[in-house]
Parts: C-alpha cells; structure tokens; sequence
C-alpha cells in the first residue's frame, strides 16, 4: 500500500523522538521512499546521521545545508504524498495550529498538498490542558487527521496518556487511511507494455525501440491508487518497482494476445500502451539464416490485434485505453483507431515531437476521448504523464 510513496517524516523535540528510527526503518521496508525533517531541538533526541542511513536520503533541519545548498520547504510540500509528523510536541502543536513557520520543518506543513498526519507526544497534564486541546481541535478542523495510540478512530477526544503512537501503530492507520480513499480500489487493470519480439530464426527478430517505460509507468500509477494490476510486457530491461504488480513475461504478440484476452476476462480497465509488431514472419526458420542468404525475401503475416479483439470483447463495465504513436495526420489516424478498436479514449503521441516516443524518458502526448474531446499537455516525466493518463482514467469512471 506504501511501496513507492513519497512519505515525509517531520520530528519534532520529544523524548519519543527515539522511535522515529523504527518507524522510518518499517517505512522504507514496505518500499516507501523516505525523507527526514527535523526541528532543532530534535536533534537532542535522536542523531540525524541515523535518520539519514535509514531513510537513504540527507536530514534536514535548517533552510540553508552547510554546504550553502537551500533546503526549499515548497518543494518538499510537493514531494510529498504524506506528511507525518511524529512525535508531535504541545509546542509545536500549538504553532501548527496558528500558522506560525518558524522552522524547516513547520514552514514545510504549511507548504503541503498532502494529508498530513501527527502523532501527539506530551505528557498526560499537557495533554490535558484546554490549550492543547484547542489546538488538536483546529488542526484536525483543518483536515488534518491524529494518530493515536488506538488508532482506530480519527478523532479529537483526549482518549490515552499522551503517549506517541507506536511506528507499527502509525504505519497501520496511515495504510487504513490511504486504502479508503484510493479511487481505484478493488478495480483490476491490466497493462501491455514494450515491444514484441517476431523470430525470423534464432538470433533474428522482427521487433521494434519500445523500452516499456510508459507501460511500466502507467502500472505502477494505477497501483499506487489501488488498482490490481496485471503488466503483461514484451521483452525489456526494466523492474517492477511496486511488489503488488503481477507481472507476466511475453515475447511475440502471439503469447502477448493469450495473456490479454485471458486477464481481460475480469478486468475492468484495459492499458494498451504495448507497442505489438503489426507483422511477423508467415514461418520462423529453424537454423540461423547464412549471410550468403540474408538477401532472400521474408514473407510477413499480420500477428493477432491486441486491442481489436479486446475491443469486440469489451462489456459495458470495462474501460479501455490505447495507444498510437504517429509521425504524420496523427490526429486523424489517432481518431480513425479511438474508433475502430473501441477505445475509450486514445493517448496520442508523435514522434516529430522532441523528447516524445521510444527510449526517452519523457513524453508529450495528447488524450483524445470518445466523444472527440482532445486534451493537450507538455512534455513531462513518463511517471507524471502516466499520472495523467490515469487522472483521466478516474475521471472517466466517475
């Protein structure tokens, strides 16, 4: 549930500050990737040279590194997919509450797009004390939601002692909390990626530069917001970085379709974002052609169309997206696709466009949907535009 989200960690100056090794050692076990905030005064509980080896990323506390690099709190606002703050003192509970951002860490929260989580840490009597009080009651007004010792609940009681939550304990609520609001829970996805591979003979292929970057990207997005994915992927170099992926191993279009049409049988989104050879050759030669021979002609037959078939098969519960890379009309051609193969909407990218198609790790597409709506965006990062591309999936499904 956390593999491969960005979790912030804010420490603030309680003598629980100690745990946070064990909650950040928890957090990068499930594959979150981690980064550490401290205040100045938590550097008196916990060494944040050990906070650095376990997260794998610098500790920062102050808006400027000894090396006169800017710690730019904004940005780590953005980076974040969650915000924990734990422990969290009365202290800075209270600035919190009234937008007071006189640190790293505090300006940070006040920066954040994401759910941001804390876990009081106080003694009982301050715990206790109406002014506390009034200020866990704002922050949660804010939106902003309490881990207790019981986690079950999210709510602003004055329930236990005043004592931080366990690393186990904020982990569990955290994966509760981000389980119920994921648009895509209890959908299955399937995803084909990279090219195909048409044998000629043993060392020679009909194929094409597909890496699988965009496939693979779009699967680890659906699965960050809670889909079941199946990856069916051609032959490639890349890793699946989610573990909760199903990933099956395919060469020609020919195992790709049998994979395909077995996963779509209960899916309900389909990402055809494979590039499959449109051709392969009518009979793969046993022995590997002589060099003398090479200059004989091939004969090609048309490989099984993916999305054709998906498209016949396709019920009023499932949702499908293509792909066409185009060098000319790609507008039309795209459209002309949309329409044949029963898409719900297409993901057009052009190759006259720089940084766009194969092997780079950018693209710059275009979403053309069914009812003949285009939507145009920049080139971006793969992952952000496989965030797009799935946006618009959830969007749709609304």
């Amino acid at each position: 549930m956390l593999k491969g989200r960005n979790i912030l960690i804010g420490v603030t100056g309680g003598i629980a500050a100690y745990k946070i090794t064990f909650l950040v050692r928890l957090l990068v076990k499930k594959g979150a990737n981690v980064k550490v905030l401290m205040t100045p005064s938590a550097k008196d509980f916990v060494t944040p040279i050990s906070l650095s080896t376990l997260s794998k990323n610098s500790v920062l506390s102050d808006f400027s590194s000894s090396d006169g690099t800017w710690n730019n709190h904004v940005d780590l606002g953005l980076w974040a997919d969650a915000f924990v703050i734990a422990p969290a003192t009365a202290n800075s509970i209270a600035k919190m509450a009234n937008g007071i951002s006189d640190n790293l860490l505090l300006a940070t929260y006040l920066s954040a797009r994401c759910t941001v989580y804390f876990a009081p840490a106080m003694d009982l009597d301050m715990y206790k004390h109406s002014t506390t009080k009034k200020n866990i009651d704002k922050l949660i007004s804010f939106g902003n939601k309490i881990i207790k010792p019981n986690y079950g609940e999210l709510a602003s009681g004055l329930e236990g002692e005043g004592r931080m939550a366990e690393p186990e304990e904020i982990i569990s609520f955290i994966e509760k909390d981000v389980s119920k609001n994921l648009p895509l829970i209890g959908k299955k996805a399937i995803v084909t990626a990279g090219p195909t591979q048409e044998a000629i003979d043993p060392v020679r292929f009909i194929g094409n530069h597909s890496s699988g970057k965009m496939g693979f990207a779009v699967a680890e997005e659906l699965a960050k917001q809670g889909a079941n994915v199946v990856l069916i992927c051609g032959p490639n170099s890349l890793s699946v970085k989610n573990n909760s992926i199903k990933r099956i191993d395919v060469t020609t279009a020919e195992q790709m379709h049998k994979a395909a049409l077995r996963e779509f049988k209960n899916a309900n989104i389909a990402v055809l974002a494979a590039a499959v050879a449109d051709y392969k050759p009518a009979k793969a030669q046993k022995n590997k052609i002589k060099k003398s021979e090479i200059n004989q002609n091939i004969d090609l037959i048309p490989t099984q169309d993916i999305a054709s078939d998906l498209g016949k098969l396709k019920k009023k519960n499932q949702f499908t997206v293509g792909f066409a890379l185009e060098t000319e009309n790609e507008e039309k051609n795209a459209k002309i696709k949309l329409r044949k193969k029963n898409f719900d909407f297409i993901v057009l990218n052009s190759l006259n466009d720089k940084g766009a198609g194969f092997a780079h790790d950018t693209n710059k597409i275009k979403i053309i949907t069914k009812n003949n709506k285009t939507i145009n965006f920049e080139l971006k990062q793969k992952k952000d535009v496989a965030k797009d591309i799935v946006a618009q999936i959830i969007k749709s499904l609304k």
